[in-house]
């Protein structure tokens, strides 16, 4: 690998100030659709595994609720399960802007920021997932709707917090360390 001079550094300082400062503006104003958007997509996917029904999806502030019901025991049952969107999408601008400060130091470059997206898309998917599959085992257990399972609980539990704790508050150098080593020049 070459060494980096002075002015390839201060390029990439540059580009990735300039580049964070404009997704952070762009990202106020498009966070709440693309929330309430990953949100219904996972929503619908938990509804089809959990054999539930949307009810309804309601956004409000940084908030996502989505109602479930469980059709075919009672449509009477409705179970509110809130996603608050900051908490998945915070580092969002920061992601985007690591990814174009690496544009210097990487090859074939639409394929690489394609997968880059791509990954962000599977993680924030990952965590609504993980999340809604906590809280409706959990309401459902409780409602006896479903039969009681501590390891199921667990499992939900350790892979929303795994996702919560590890994948997203590391997902922008997580993502710039996938886009270097798999692409660099």
């Amino acid at each position: 690998m070459a060494k980096l001079s002075l002015n390839q550094i201060l390029k990439t300082v540059l580009i990735f100030i300039i580049f964070y400062c404009i997704f952070l503006i762009l990202w106020i104003d498009v966070k709440d659709y693309y929330g309430y958007g990953m949100t219904l997509t996972a929503s619908r996917v938990i509804a089809s595994i959990k054999d539930l029904e949307i009810d309804a999806v309601d956004q409000n502030d940084e908030r996502v609720q989505v109602t479930f019901t469980p059709y075919k025991i009672n449509r009477n049952i409705l179970i509110d399960i809130p996603v608050k969107t900051n908490t998945y999408t915070f580092n969002t601008p920061l992601t985007l802007a690591i990814m174009s400060s690496l544009f210097l130091f990487i090859r074939k470059r639409s394929r690489a920021y394609g997968e880059a997206i791509v990954l962000l898309l599977i993680v924030h998917l990952l965590f609504i997932t993980t999340f809604e599959m906590k809280e409706l085992t959990t309401v459902l257990m409780n409602m006896k709707l479903q039969t009681v399972s501590q390891s199921r609980i667990f499992i939900y539990q350790f892979l929303w917090s795994f996702t919560d704790n590890m994948v997203i508050r590391f997902e922008p150098f997580l993502i710039g360390f996938y886009l270097f080593v798999r692409f660099r020049k």
